[in-house]
């Protein structure tokens, strides 16, 4: 049961951006339902690299990043890796030594995030950490598949917001993108939409509940909040003590 719904959620249109996304995860009689989507994969006459291979290749280069980083992480002391990960202050400190890490969502967690998108048929999305863009990606095809709409991410790193870029005009998506530079406490302040449909938190762990504050007054109700890497929360509350 879980199974058809996932795939109903992911393709009930007949979208180009449906069927590239669900290239990776759904059953080959699915794709063969849809495969007369296959002829235009690219909306506006731009040819675009399928979205289930890029999203394919970023995860495998994800695991790799993640792996050298968490080799980074174990040679510190662990009281100084909890204060880092937690820390409200000194999280530049912590990012800075992840520039080179993607830091992605998991497999599962980039397709829960597309399916929740579509599940709401959200217009509005705001993103904390855009990393190199693996989960703007599946936002956005969300996004398209739902019939466009805007999300705006914040990332401090230059050369990760570089790389986002890069990865959104591949998947032809940079469209609905807009990424703002700099301290998301200041980034996210102003110039949001009226109300927010979703709200992802995947960047420095001890701003989430101050970035959830931040945006306060748009939250409508049903809007969906969700926090990624929920399993360091233990760590953040050691490190407060």
């Amino acid at each position: 049961m879980t199974r058809k719904l996932s795939v109903r959620l992911i393709c009930d249109q007949d979208h180009d951006w449906s069927l590239n996304y669900c290239e990776s995860v759904a059953p080959a009689g699915v794709l063969r339902r849809y495969s007369r989507s296959r002829r235009r994969c690219a909306p506006y006459g731009h040819p675009v690299r399928p979205l289930s291979a890029l999203r394919r290749q970023l995860f495998i280069d994800a695991d790799a990043t993640s792996a050298l980083f968490r080799q980074q992480l174990d040679a510190l002391p662990a009281t100084q890796r909890r204060a880092m990960m937690a820390s409200k202050h000194n999280y530049v400190a912590f990012y800075s030594r992840a520039k080179d890490a993607h830091l992605a969502v998991s497999r599962e967690t980039g397709t829960l995030l597309y399916m929740l998108v579509r599940a709401i048929n959200a217009r509005t999305i705001i993103e904390f950490g855009t990393s190199f863009g693996v989960s703007t990606l599946h936002l956005a095809a969300a996004l398209r598949d739902n019939g466009g709409g805007k999300l705006i991410t914040s990332e401090f790193e230059p050369t990760k917001i570089a790389r986002a870029r890069a990865n959104l005009a591949a998947g032809g998506l940079a469209d609905l993108v807009e990424i703002r530079e700099g301290d998301a406490l200041q980034t996210l302040a102003q110039d949001l939409p009226e109300t927010i449909d979703l709200l992802l938190l995947d960047g420095a762990k001890g701003l989430y509940l101050d970035i959830v504050l931040l945006v306060e007054e748009r939250l409508r109700v049903g809007t969906l909040i969700v926090a990624d890497n929920a399993e360091w929360r233990k760590c953040v509350s050691e490190a407060r003590g």
